[in-house]
């Protein structure tokens, strides 16, 4: 579901007419709320940004496995340091 003009509302029509908007976001609906003239806030459907956090997560969650696999896949490779003088080569100052 796109956002389309009808979606985008000055912030002084919002307040206005807020049940009225509230009820077509529990539709479905989202809307973008705008001050200035400029993007401010949205107002989505609660369960709406519970599924997006829950989206999140999972994204962050693929992302952790992807580096865990890598790095697993480094090691496989004997792409490994000892962490001692790994910690002491980042300890090392640079030459200019």
């Amino acid at each position: 579901m796109g956002i389309s003009a009808s979606d985008v509302i000055p912030l002084s029509h919002a307040r206005a007419n807020f049940s009225e908007l509230a009820e077509e976001v529990k539709g479905g609906a989202e809307k973008i709320i705008t001050k200035n003239g400029e993007s401010y806030i949205a107002l989505i459907d609660a369960n709406r940004l519970d599924y997006y956090h829950q989206l999140e997560r999972e994204r962050i969650h693929l992302l952790l496995i992807a580096d865990a696999s890598k790095g697993l896949d480094d090691v496989a490779a004997g792409k490994v340091k000892d962490a001692r003088s790994a910690t002491a080569a980042l300890k090392r100052p640079r030459s200019a």
